[in-house]
């Protein structure tokens, strides 16, 4: 570590987001240090390391699948909106595959090859390029060319997003960049002129017994905690007091602060201010995201936008035949086309259905869906399996029945599955505008459904994310400020900013956009501060 705490670069988190800004700094020459309230990773590390990427990449080329840069623009811009502008949007898509490059220039890898014939939310280990989002369903497949741009870390099961950041990690400190774990940023300091020069932090000591202790039940507690938050509240809490009781106080001073620190998820009052309807869904992420980062930029003079946008992921697939059902509110209207992807699809439900829905399907469709699973699930899919084919679903002989045993208005759901069948019959396909290999007749009961709500099940429940954050400069990742111009000296990047994912969700679109965001602050923070390398070495590279 630099003496008295001098570098030109501070980097509050160190997620994918963080990691790439303090990467893109140490490599134009700056002195960078990274603080963590944890031990790096953040939701990177516990996602499933899918990385959107496209027009033209080496993994595209190799699977045989071509994409442009004009492909790939016109199908994210009806997924973007208005998030970033089209400037920003269409340098995204031009930079894709040099940014693939780049992660495996970190030591990051990738496959191409083959896709997946059946839908999926996340493939096999045989598969590492697939359809990660909407580009082959109803309305996106009408406007453009669909290509496979989900790249998923070469690992085996769920373990891509921790062997991603692994790379990431040891690239940074091979750089030089020093990284402090166990570190909660809690004010900025700023000189006379209202500049941000460094950070005053709370750190407790890797060494210290109680650093022990906390790692071990941060770790115990990192995948369950994800999926099953109430499960593990005692255990955050009690690594709560052992971290608050060894804490000391610190400060660092740079010429650039970048918060990459994550979203607010696990902020309950921000949740019940900017999106209570989606209160029910489990968090999605660390208890770091609970918008500190967000939080400093707003005391610095920052604002910010799309604070109401969460991405909360209902998947039904795989198995791929879960996609073949008929999706219903509580009045039995149908939700939106299943083969959408799950984020697109849930957030239909959340939105207009109050969270609430069920899937239902017929004797032969549900046959199909358990003739699957084994060759399209991965472990941790079919232990939810297990839950959805003991306890989990119910059955009735008409769809009369089914809809009373769910509670859904009976005529409801005679309509719908009497509108649906009158399009199969006829040829006109189904009204929903679900792919045709996707919608059997529906007629053979017995009947089965399944509580895809918000809060169906502990063991079946939605995760979810928040996707606004701080609004930046476009070009250099600057915070801007509520009174106009951008704050100076600080940056935001990840899920602390708005970005190319903070209107509409797709996986690997997130991880993407950390990377993108996290890349330009850095390059910026570092040419720029005024202890930046550019008055001590002459010259950024």
């Amino acid at each position: 570590m630099h003496a008295a705490g001098e570098y030109d670069v501070i980097v509050v988190g160190f997620g994918a987001a963080g990691a790439a800004a303090a990467i893109e700094a140490a490599d134009h020459g700056a002195r960078v240090l990274v603080l963590d309230r944890g031990y790096g990773g953040g939701a990177t590390a516990l996602s499933g390391g899918i990385v959107y990427a496209g027009a033209g990449t080496a993994e595209q080329q190799a699977g045989g699948y071509a994409d442009t840069v004009e492909d790939m623009r016109a199908y994210l811009r009806a997924e973007v909106g208005d998030a970033v502008s089209d400037d920003t949007l269409t340098r995204f898509c031009e930079q894709s595959p040099t940014m693939i490059e780049w992660l495996k220039a970190q030591g990051v890898p990738f496959r191409g090859g083959p896709v997946s014939s059946y839908k999926t939310s996340y493939p096999t280990d045989d598969f590492y390029l697939y359809y990660s989002g909407n580009e082959k369903a109803y309305p996106h497949s009408r406007h453009t060319r669909p290509a496979p741009r989900g790249h998923r870390v070469v690992a085996p099961g769920m373990s891509s997003g921790k062997v991603m950041f692994e790379h990431l990690s040891r690239s940074a400190k091979t750089k030089g960049v020093d990284v402090v774990p166990l570190a909660r940023v809690h004010d900025l300091i700023k000189d006379d002129q209202g500049r941000v020069t460094g950070v005053r932090y709370h750190a407790v000591d890797p060494n210290h017994r109680a650093a022990q202790r906390y790692s071990r039940l941060t770790r115990l507690t990192g995948k369950v905690g994800t999926w099953m938050p109430g499960l593990v509240k005692g255990v955050v809490a009690r690594a709560e007091r052992i971290w608050s009781e060894a804490a000391v106080e610190h400060e660092a001073h740079a010429g650039a602060v970048v918060l990459a620190a994550g979203g607010f998820i696990y902020n309950r009052p921000w949740m019940q201010e900017f999106a209570p309807q989606f209160m029910k869904i489990s968090p999605l992420g660390t208890p770091g995201d609970d918008g500190t980062g967000i939080a400093l930029g707003l005391s610095a003079g920052g604002k910010t936008d799309k604070m109401g946008n969460v991405t909360a992921w209902r998947f039904l697939a795989p198995p791929s035949a879960f996609l073949e059902g008929l999706t219903v509110g509580a009045d039995g209207r149908r939700i939106a086309n299943e083969d959408l992807y799950g984020a697109t699809h849930g957030n239909v439900m959340m939105r207009e259905f109050s969270g609430c829905g069920w899937a239902i399907y017929d004797a032969p469709t549900w046959k199909k869906v358990r003739a699957q699973i084994g060759e399209q699930t991965q472990l941790f899919q079919r232990l939810q399996l297990i839950y959805l084919f003991t306890v989990g679903h119910k059955k009735a002989a008409t769809i009369e029945a089914i809809a009373r045993k769910n509670g859904i208005d009976p005529a409801g759901l005679r309509r719908t599955f009497d509108e649906y069948r009158r399009g199969i019959d006829s040829g006109a396909g189904d009204p929903g505008r679900k792919v045709a290999e996707l919608c059997p007749p529906m007629r053979t009961g017995p009947f089965y459904s399944i509580n895809i709500s918000a809060d169906s099940s502990t063991f079946y429940p939605i995760p979810g994310l928040t996707l606004g954050g701080l609004v930046v400069d476009e070009s250099t990742g600057e915070v801007v400020h509520r009174d106009g111009g951008v704050v100076s000296g600080l940056y935001a990047a990840g899920r602390n900013a708005v970005g190319i994912c903070s209107n509409s969700y797709v996986s690997g679109l997130s991880i993407s956009d950390c990377i993108f965001s996290g890349r330009r602050a850095g390059t910026h923070a570092a040419q720029t501060g005024p202890n930046g390398p550019s008055h001590h070495l002459g010259s950024a590279r």
